[in-house]
């Protein structure tokens, strides 16, 4: 099998139709893909009524400075888990950059500095991960399911949740009303 180039720092937009419900219109932002496997964040859903005021409660932590942004549906594995995907301005315990393009930390010095005011000035909070294991998007890239851009700061950041699917296929020059959700065979 030919392997696919490796993604990391890319967005994986779920194609219609993917046929898993949980990555029904997904953005996912790539954070690490190797010959190991893959692990991205979904920042194209966010929990339902939980902003991160109620996250941050739920870790005794003041929410001081801190907007109540939403907390987005990372992915499907340790939901229980979070993350902040953020700029490349700020760095902490664990935090790893993505590509160049932004970064990645899942501990809680990153929660404490947004909320004293000290933290990135871009981020975005999430519950859970996409994971693959080896191989595994690989072999689901070559198949009808997903579609992988390179995203703007602008589109992780600025842009609203319910627009980040639509918006980076249209970054991409591509019309999602042109989209099937099946794919055929030549």
């Amino acid at each position: 099998m030919e392997q696919t180039p490796f993604l990391t720092g890319q967005l994986l937009l779920a194609m219609p139709g993917i046929g898993d419900p949980r990555f029904e219109h997904a953005v996912i932002a790539l954070c690490a893909h190797d010959e190991n496997g893959a692990l991205g964040i979904g920042i194209g859903h966010v929990v339902p009524r939980l902003g991160l005021h109620g996250l941050l409660a739920q870790l005794d932590i003041e929410p001081g400075l801190a907007p109540d942004a939403p907390v987005h549906v990372g992915g499907p594995v340790e939901p229980q888990r979070g993350f902040v995907l953020h700029g490349l301005d700020w760095g902490g315990n664990d935090t790893i950059q993505v590509a160049g393009r932004w970064a990645l930390t899942s501990t809680i010095d990153v929660l404490r500095a947004i909320a004293a005011g000290e933290g990135p000035s871009r981020w975005l909070a999430a519950l859970g991960y996409a994971g693959w294991g080896e191989g595994q998007l690989d072999n689901e890239m070559t198949r009808h399911g997903w579609f992988a851009t390179t995203p703007s700061e602008e589109l992780l950041f600025d842009t609203p949740v319910s627009g980040r699917w639509s918006g980076a296929f249209a970054a991409a020059g591509v019309d999602t009303r042109m989209l099937a959700a099946t794919a055929g065979r030549a």
